[in-house]
C-alpha cells in the first residue's frame, strides 16, 4: 500500500518526517502541501477517517494562522466554515499529513507512526 504525505519541503518535520519513511520502507506519494492545498471536502473526508478533532488539522504555530487571529475566531466558526478556510491556504494545515486507505497521521511523532505504521 502507498501512501499520500503532504509536507511542506522547508518544513524541518516534514524532512524528519519524510527521512523515517524513507528509512522504514513505506512507500508514499510526496504532495507540497502549499502548490497543492487540500480541498475542503478532502479534509473532511481526513477528518472523519481519523476520528480526530477538526482543529487538530489547524497549524496554530504558523504566521497564516496567526495573522488571522484564528485562536480568537474558530470558536465562533461552523465546522463548515472552519474547513473552507482551512481548503483556501496549505499553509493552515497541520503538516505533515499521512494519508492511508484506513490511517491519517497529523503531525509527526514518530512513536505514533511506529505504532501505526510498524
Amino acid at each position: 500500500m502507498s501512501y499520500l504525505f503532504l509536507e511542506y519541503p522547508p518544513c524541518s518535520t516534514c524532512q524528519k518526517a519524510k527521512k523515517w519513511l524513507i528509512e522504514h520502507n513505506i512507500p508514499f506519494e510526496s504532495r507540497h502541501i502549499k502548490e497543492q492545498n487540500p480541498s475542503a471536502e478532502e479534509l473532511a473526508g481526513w477528518v472523519a477517517q481519523s476520528g480526530l478533532p477538526l482543529k487538530r488539522f489547524f497549524n496554530t504555530s504558523g504566521l497564516v494562522y496567526k495573522n488571522l487571529s484564528l485562536k480568537d475566531r474558530l470558536p465562533a466558526m461552523s465546522e463548515a466554515e472552519q474547513l473552507a478556510l482551512l481548503g483556501t491556504d496549505g499553509m493552515l494545515v497541520k503538516r505533515p499529513l499521512l494519508i492511508g486507505e484506513n490511517l491519517v497521521l497529523v503531525g509527526f511523532k514518530p512513536a505514533e507512526w511506529e505504532a501505526r505504521l510498524g
